[in-house]
């Protein structure tokens, strides 16, 4: 068994496994991004990269993420403080939009994404209430498709706010990911038969959808091959 941990915080890219360490400043050489802007910024104290997506691209649930170089990843943890705030010119229907990609292919065609809707958990309507958290599939399983098909099954309720950080601890092995918020011990999203399967591995982005202004910070995964 082979681990890795990798840390990116102030800024800062570090893997670490059993067999070595080693540091690299998070710049336009570790970083690609896909559909969206993004720059370093200085927030509530934290250094953090900002994301906006590319207001070109129409579609939801698709690649609008900065990708982090050199991660493949199949079972693991990954760990992140999120922010999001509302664009000005942000739609209607902007919840804040922002989480995580992972087991993304090369050619960010294939992955797995769990995100939140801060806006949604603190309204006066219970069933935009249970759309605070989202699972999708990409490109074949996407949040409306989903709700569709397994109404309630990939999207449900937890409290958070918009404007202050979030840790988003996702827990994945093989067909299975648990999302973790903040300091809790239970998971507040389950999902058991995650679309693309159990056996296949690859890349981890920072993920945002229209009308989002997101922020990222202390960036942890630690993977188990």
């Amino acid at each position: 068994m082979k681990n890795h941990l990798l840390l990116i915080a102030a800024c800062i890219f570090t893997v670490l496994n059993t067999s070595y360490s080693q540091t690299v400043k998070l710049d336009k050489n570790h970083i690609e991004l896909s559909k969206v802007s993004a720059s370093i910024e200085k927030l509530s104290g934290k250094q953090a990269i900002k994301v906006i997506k590319d207001s070109s691209i129409k579609e939801f649930d698709e690649p609008t993420f900065v990708r982090i170089k050199g991660v493949d990843f199949k079972n693991g943890i990954i760990e992140v403080k999120v922010l999001s705030r509302l664009l000005k010119n942000a739609p209607e229907f902007a919840r804040g939009f922002i989480g995580v990609a992972f087991r993304i292919n090369d050619s960010n065609t294939r992955y797995e994404s769990i995100y939140l809707r801060p806006v949604n958990a603190r309204v006066d309507d219970q069933v935009r209430r249970n759309h605070s958290i989202q699972y999708y599939s990409y490109p074949d399983y996407k949040f409306d498709r989903l709700r569709k098909e397994s109404p309630k099954r990939y999207e449900t309720y937890a409290d958070m706010e918009m404007n202050k950080w979030i840790t988003m601890r996702t827990v994945v092995k093989d067909a299975q990911a648990k999302l973790y918020l903040n300091n809790n011990t239970q998971p507040s999203l389950i999902v058991n038969d995650l679309k693309h399967g159990g056996n296949v591995s690859g890349g981890i982005a920072l993920w945002v959808e229209e009308g989002t202004e997101g922020y990222f910070a202390d960036l942890k995964i630690f993977t188990i091959d």
